[in-house]
């Protein structure tokens, strides 16, 4: 669902749960960040989400642990650490029962890799497998991660390359092989647990994770929410192995006419930037990194303490006072 349809679907909710009727949560619909919060005591917050998704690799297995890391990815971008998960599943009658058990494990053996225990679920009868996870989580309320807490100068920083939702698309599509996809599924496989906890260390206060409104709306995300500008620097982006031949071949999913709709009219692009470029700024992403702000003065020790912690992490651009509050430049 595009962000435009999801925020109508929303919008009665605003009414049935207004703001600040519960002082406990310190993170709600209103927020529309990655996760709910809800404070328990003083030292502990609980965080909630939910994601499911059809799969985007062939292998059951694999598309049981790419979910499963999505879904806890919000936690992570929360600044929070996975405790609990519940299984949610839709499946084909038609599909036999070891393809089955093969994603429910992929997405357990995930979750205990993250530490979180899996204890049951729901599953319905459906035309096309679906599967993810709930999870619930927790975090110390001082030391929470969220949207709207971006500053002049901050410096952006990205834990993984870009590309997946094109490379996945050319797999679809029979033009990329499965041995060619391999870097892109590692990446999605990949955890945001390490770099969760290098940002933390470092002060990081400002993250989101990038996914199915790719880079550039997640981007917004943080600029709009807090009420300042960004510059996004497309050399210092990373592309995946196969990404740009996958978007040469036009292998682009069908959420980035979406997001481009959507998102266009805030994105001033320099006239160098290639439509192809341009085009992959706006491609969905699955399974994908952690954009943290980090202060100027820390940085270069972040991106660093990133990269030993095995993320494949660039500086992807700052956020300015001199731009248009909610808006970004890509140069």
């Amino acid at each position: 669902m595009g962000p435009d349809a999801l925020a109508e679907v929303l919008r009665p909710l605003a009414h049935l749960f207004p703001e600040g009727s519960r002082p406990e949560l310190l993170v709600g619909l209103e927020a529309g960040d990655d996760a709910a919060v809800y404070q328990v005591d003083e030292t502990r917050a609980l965080v909630f989400t939910a994601d499911f998704f059809t799969p985007v690799v062939d292998d059951p297995y694999d598309f049981g642990a790419v979910a499963a890391a999505n879904a806890l990815s919000d936690v992570y971008a929360m600044g929070g650490e996975p405790a609990i998960a519940l299984n949610l599943a839709g499946f084909p009658s038609v599909l036999p029962a070891e393809l089955t058990s093969e994603i429910i494990r992929g997405g357990g053996e995930k979750a205990r890799e993250a530490g979180c225990i899996v204890v049951g679920g729901h599953t319905i009868t459906s035309q096309e497998p679906l599967y993810g996870l709930a999870v619930v989580g927790f975090v110390h309320p001082g030391r929470l991660f969220v949207k709207t807490a971006l500053r002049s100068g901050d410096v952006l920083i990205l834990t993984k390359p870009l590309g997946v939702g094109v490379i996945t698309t050319s797999l679809k599509r029979g033009t990329m092989s499965t041995e060619a996809v391999a870097p892109a599924l590692t990446s999605m496989k990949s955890l945001n647990r390490d770099a969760a906890r290098v940002f933390a260390s470092y002060g990081v206060t400002a993250c989101t994770d990038v996914t199915g409104f790719s880079i550039l709306g997640h981007a917004l995300e943080l600029a709009r929410k807090s009420g300042i500008g960004l510059r996004i620097d497309a050399l210092g982006l990373q592309f995946l192995p196969g990404a740009i031949a996958a978007g040469e071949s036009g292998a682009f999913p069908n959420g980035t006419k979406n997001n481009r709709a959507a998102f266009d009219s805030l994105v001033r692009f320099s006239p160098d930037i290639p439509e192809l470029v341009r085009k992959l700024l706006f491609s969905p992403e699955t399974s994908g990194g952690l954009l943290g702000a980090v202060h100027s003065s820390k940085a270069a020790s972040c991106l660093a303490a990133l990269r030993d912690s095995g993320a494949q992490a660039a500086v992807v651009g700052e956020a300015l006072s001199t731009l248009p509050a909610g808006t970004i430049s890509v140069s």
